[in-house]
């Protein structure tokens, strides 16, 4: 073994234990939530994750889990391993800065979408407000895949405008990439610049997320878990890391899709949420704007975000309140909080490496999040 890989497996094996000192002295037994992650590692529900607990604004766990892959020889993951987000961006990056634009009246949440995108008038979409985009109740359809006709980001979007709804506005909740892509479009014509150079202007850089971005560097991918790889992109150019195709096709950066983050990055964006978007005496969003966007009626989602459902199963589990708020990201990944315990889970994984066919991680998740509140003794 080099000296270069000796002296990072020592150091490795120095921030586990501090982790491990941490959870101690934080006066919980996590045993039970170490035996969990470690059977579902062994079980193949992922090869590698990390996790980060927050309770009542203190980081009581923080650990990593398993490898990169499932090859023995494979790197181990450690906390600052990076993953791929999925569609933990459309919380965490698009629905934030959505958040600010309302506040700032550069955008109406009521406002049809063809106020910021004339061209999405066609085919009877003129109804269909911002609101609609963000509840999932557009009427838009959940998916498409837009690489079996689209060669460039323009023509993604044209199809999009081009679509007819399945259901009409308000009417039915349908979970859809494509009312996300619109708000990712949105961002960028009322502020000129880039999803990606908003969110790190207004998010990243100030919270000092520094490894939380869209279209990561080379100089990351040694520590970017990996995942599916896609067989068939269409185009004759590189392709984006992102493992959604259609991000990809929107050269690695939409609103549905893109973001790349640690669960220490996302510790500093969950608290700033916890705490009423503040975070070290900075204000990012008022605590009205995020009350607003956290409240539904009943059969909704709330604003960008999922919410616990009142009955049957959920990817919280079963013992976060009924006020509990989160999302979900294809990859693996996932952000929930429940603002009566004053407590959030963020967990990240790579599942779908090395196919997405792997669905193990829908039964585990629920058991995930009971296991933290029993080890908290919050139940």
């Amino acid at each position: 073994m080099s000296v270069h890989r000796t002296i990072k497996a020592a150091w490795l094996c120095l921030v586990c234990l501090c982790v491990s000192l941490q959870a101690e002295a934080s006066g919980y037994d996590f045993r039970p939530l170490d035996a969990a992650i470690e059977k579902a590692v062994r079980d193949s529900v992922f090869p590698g994750a990390g996790i980060a607990v927050i309770c009542r604004d203190q980081v009581v766990y923080r650990k990593a889990f398993g490898r990169m892959t499932y090859d023995s020889e494979s790197r181990r993951v450690d906390t600052e391993t990076v993953y791929d987000l999925a569609s933990l961006t459309k919380a965490v990056a698009t629905t934030s800065i959505i958040m600010q634009l309302a506040e700032r009246d550069s955008l109406s949440l009521g406002a049809p979408v063809c106020r910021y995108l004339p061209d999405f008038e066609r085919n009877g979409k003129e109804k269909v407000t911002i609101e609609n985009l963000l509840r999932h109740n557009s009427g838009l359809r959940a998916h498409t895949w837009f690489a079996k006709t689209c060669r460039t980001p323009d023509e993604v979007y044209t199809s999009v405008y081009n679509d007819t709804l399945i259901n009409p506005p308000n009417t039915t909740t349908v979970y859809s990439d494509l009312g996300f892509i619109l708000l990712g479009r949105i961002i960028e014509t009322i502020t000129g610049k880039s999803l990606s150079s908003n969110f790190h202007e207004r998010f990243a850089l100030p919270l000092g997320m520094n490894t939380t971005m869209f279209n990561p560097p080379q100089s990351l991918i040694w520590h970017i878990a990996p995942v599916e790889k896609d067989r068939d992109w269409p185009l004759a150019t590189p392709r984006p890391l992102v493992h959604d195709q259609n991000a990809a096709l929107l050269g690695g950066a939409a609103g549905h899709a893109g973001l790349y983050s640690t669960t220490g990055d996302l510790v500093l964006f969950t608290r700033m949420m916890m705490s009423g978007g503040k975070l070290d005496n900075k204000t990012f969003v008022e605590e009205n704007t995020i009350r607003k966007f956290l409240s539904h009626p009943e059969g909704l989602r709330a604003l960008g975000w999922d919410v616990r459902s009142p009955g049957g199963s959920s990817s919280a589990g079963t013992l976060f309140s009924i006020a509990s708020y989160g999302h979900l990201g294809y990859t693996g990944t996932s952000i929930w909080i429940d603002p009566t315990r004053n407590l959030a889970v963020i967990f990240l994984c790579n599942r779908v490496y090395p196919t997405s066919e792997n669905i193990k991680i829908r039964k585990f998740r629920p058991l995930l999040h009971d296991t933290v509140v029993k080890c908290l003794d919050l139940q």
